[in-house]
């Protein structure tokens, strides 16, 4: 069910890996038959009546996409044990040897799609073949890889993290050829202070720090503070790194400096190879960069 291409042979169509699976998504919920198979495992499994409810659906006519729904954490209520129910029950079935294991396993692997995205940019480098293509694909076969490996975290609302970080794990392995530090603390989830993030909160959370630590966000070997606020801020240098709006060095200046154990700017500049007061002037446009680019799309 999982249609990836020969990753020794990518295919050169526009959007990459990711765009092949949203693609591919879109016809597997046009199918009947899948639309049929995902409203009677959730029927078997007693959760067809509450994934219709929160996705306004009658419960024979759930199909992939109300279950990706069901999947996806609610803002109005982040801890979302709907999501993790669910969440385990495709595990359990994934797990299995037949053709509905499959297709549980890429719906899963749909489902986590936005934190592959960023583990994929986290590992990302200019050297040694790590485009983001070629990881992509990497981290995708790992992803179903640990869908299938039969490994379910029961801990409480936790499972996406956990699957997520057992794909890290594996990627890393994958990766090690390039004989370079990985740099994640695989400790940082356990570790998250905010107990409302929820089942994709958590996936999120980790794969943000593991870019963040990737690009050298982090001001020191281990990152000494795990808030909503502090993820929000490393996702908006990710993002402004990512579209070219800042430099890894315009976005350090404002890491180390606005966390609660700021880096002294003159130990930041030693660290840079500048001066304190280059230092200063970076982060001051940096951030006026960041605000006028903030601006432009708000």
């Amino acid at each position: 069910m999982l249609n990836l291409p020969d990753p020794s042979h990518p295919a050169h169509t526009a959007g990459g890996i990711f765009d092949r699976l949203d693609a591919e998504w879109a016809t597997l919920c046009a199918d009947a038959s899948v639309q049929a198979a995902v409203a009677d495992w959730l029927m078997a499994d007693h959760l067809g009546d509450d994934v219709a409810a929160v996705t306004d659906s009658w419960a024979r006519t759930l199909g992939p996409a109300q279950l990706l729904a069901a999947l996806t954490p609610h803002p109005a209520h982040r801890s979302d044990a709907l999501a993790d129910a669910v969440l385990r029950a495709l595990l359990v079935r994934a797990a299995g040897h037949d053709r509905s294991a499959t297709l549980a396993a890429r719906i899963i692997v749909q489902a986590m799609v936005p934190a592959a995205v960023r583990l994929t940019r986290g590992q990302v480098r200019p050297f040694g073949g790590r485009c983001f293509e070629t990881v992509g694909h990497t981290v995708i076969v790992a992803l179903y890889e640990a869908a299938r490996s039969g490994r379910i975290h029961h801990r409480a609302s936790r499972p996406a993290a956990n699957l997520m970080l057992d794909a890290l794990r594996q990627v890393c392995r994958e990766l090690a050829a390039d004989r370079e530090t990985c740099g994640i603390d695989f400790a940082l989830v356990e570790d998250w202070s905010d107990a409302d993030l929820g089942t994709g909160g958590y996936a999120h959370a980790w794969t943000v720090q593991a870019a963040a630590a990737a690009a050298g966000l982090h001001d020191s070997t281990r990152e000494q503070e795990a808030g909503q606020a502090r993820l929000e801020l490393l996702a908006l240098l990710l993002d402004a790194m990512e579209a070219g709006t800042l430099t890894a060095a315009d976005a350090q200046s404002i890491a180390w400096h606005y966390s609660t154990l700021p880096t002294p700017d003159a130990a930041a500049a030693a660290r840079a190879g500048t001066t304190a007061g280059a230092w200063q002037r970076r982060r001051s446009r940096a951030v006026h960069t960041l605000k006028a680019a903030h601006a432009s799309v708000a």
